[in-house]
C-alpha cells in the first residue's frame, strides 16, 4: 500500500503575513545556533521523544523543515548488544539533514560504547538522557535518577565525551524534586567535562508533566554556564515560546508534546520567532499530504501490520489537529473509528475523506 501524499500538493511553511502584530523578538533568533562544531540553522529543535520520534517521524519533520530532530531514547547496553528493536530507535536514515542520537545508561562502559557506535552510525551530535521521568527509567536508576547522583552522572558524561568526537550534550529536568533542584550545579559539571549544550526541561523528575513548566528556573541554569542552554517544557506556539526565552534568557526552544500530530511545527515556529511574526500552519491540503506522507513512510518502516498499529498515536493526533470537522466532538468521534480501521488502504480513504470535509462517511473498522 502507498499513501499518494504527492496527490494532495503539500507544500513547505509558506512566506509568513509580515502584517502580523510584533512582541516580544528573541535577540538570538537571527543567527544559527552552534552546538560545538554543529550549525543548526534554527533555534526550535524537536525533542527526542520515545515512541514518537522514530526515523518516519524524524523524515516528515525534516521535510517540513525541521532543523533539528533528534532519535528516540537509545539504551546503550542493548544499542551495542545490537537488540533489534533498540538498533531500530537508533536508525537514523540517510539524506537526513542532522542527525542526533540520544542514548541512556547507568554504566561507563556501556555509554562509551554507545558513543562509540552513534559515531559509526553517522550522529552529527551524541545526547546524553539525564531526565526521563519514566518509573522503568528511573527505576533502572537511568534518566533524571541520575540527578540524584552527580559523582555517577560525572563518569557517565566523561565517558561519553571521551569516547567520540562529536559533540556530547546533555538533556535533564530541574532536579529529582523541589528540595534538590541542582540542574545548575549539573550544568557546570557538565561543561567542566567537555559537554556542549544544555537542554533544560522546566520540570523535576517528581512533577513528571504536571503542574507548569518553570521557565525561570532556567535561568539559573544559563547563569551557571556559557554553554549554549536550550528550554523546554510547555512550548506549544509562538506565545509560549517568547516567554519561554524571555523568562529563562535560553538560547533556543526545544518541542516536544506540542509536536504531536504537528510535524511541522518546529519549522514554523522557527519563522516565527526569526520575523516576529504570527506563528503560520499548513491549510487543510497541505496537512493531509502531511499525514498521508507521514503514513506511508510508516508502513514502508514497520511493514503493514506493525506499521498501522503503530502508526495509530499519530493518526489519532493528526485527527486532533485537523482543520475539519470544526467541532471537536465530531473530531473525537473520526479519531475513535480511524484508530480502530484494520486496512491501511481504508485508513488513507478516510482520512481524505475527513480532511475533505465530504459527506462520506469514515468507514467501519475493516481486518486485512
Amino acid at each position: 500500500m502507498a499513501a499518494r501524499a504527492a496527490s494532495t500538493g503539500w507544500v513547505p511553511i509558506p512566506d509568513l503575513d509580515k502584517s502580523a502584530g510584533r512582541d516580544y523578538v528573541p535577540p538570538a533568533m537571527s543567527t544559527p545556533l552552534q552546538i560545538g562544531d554543529v550549525t543548526i540553522p534554527g533555534r526550535v529543535l524537536t525533542a527526542p521523544m520515545t515512541g514518537v520520534s522514530d526515523l518516519p517521524f524524524r523524515r516528515i519533520a525534516s521535510a517540513c523543515g525541521a532543523p533539528y530532530v533528534a532519535t528516540e531514547m537509545v539504551a546503550c547496553d542493548s544499542f551495542a548488544r545490537g537488540r533489534p528493536d533498540v538498533v531500530r530507535r537508533a536508525a537514523i536514515g540517510d539524506g537526513l539533514p542532522l542527525m542526533v542520537i540520544q542514548l541512556v545508561g547507568r554504566s561507563p562502559e556501556w555509554i562509551a560504547k554507545g558513543a562509540k557506535l552513534a559515531q559509526e552510525a553517522g550522529a552529527d551530535i551524541i545526547d546524553l538522557n539525564m531526565g526521563c521521568p519514566a518509573k522503568e527509567v528511573t527505576g533502572a536508576l537511568s534518566g533524571s535518577a541520575l540527578m540524584r547522583e552527580p559523582e555517577l552522572a560525572a563518569r557517565l558524561i566523561d565517558a561519553a565525551v571521551n569516547a567520540t568526537s562529536r559533540p556530547v550534550t546533555l538533556k535533564m529536568r530541574l532536579g529529582w524534586d523541589d528540595a534538590s533542584r541542582n540542574a545548575p550545579e549539573i550544568a557546570a559539571l557538565a561543561e567542566r567535562l567537555g559537554v556542549k549544550a544544555i537542554t533544560v526541561h522546566g520540570r523535576t523528575r517528581q512533577q513528571f508533566y504536571g503542574g507548569k513548566a518553570d521557565w525561570r528556573a532556567v535561568a539559573e541554569v544559563k547563569q551557571a554556564t556559557r554553554l549554549p542552554v536550550i528550554v523546554n517544557g510547555d512550548i506549544i506556539d509562538a506565545m509560549s515560546a517568547r516567554l519561554a526565552l524571555a523568562q529563562s534568557g535560553a538560547d533556543a526552544v526545544m518541542i516536544g508534546r506540542g509536536a504531536y500530530g504537528r510535524p511541522w511545527i518546529a519549522a514554523a515556529l522557527d519563522r516565527a520567532l526569526y520575523t516576529n511574526d504570527v506563528l503560520e500552519e499548513p491549510g487543510v491540503a497541505s496537512r493531509l499530504g502531511i499525514a498521508l506522507e507521514h503514513f506511508t513512510a510508516t508502513l514502508r518502516f514497520y511493514g503493514d501490520a506493525l506499521g498501522l498499529k503503530i502508526f495509530r498515536k499519530h493518526l489519532g493526533w493528526y485527527v486532533e489537529q485537523a482543520l475539519c470537522p470544526a467541532d471537536p466532538a465530531l473530531r473525537r468521534a473520526a479519531r475513535s473509528r480511524l484508530c480502530q480501521i484494520d486496512n491501511a488502504r481504508a485508513v488513507e480513504s478516510a482520512l481524505a475523506a475527513l480532511w475533505s470535509n465530504s459527506a462520506l462517511p469514515i468507514p467501519a473498522p475493516a481486518h486485512m
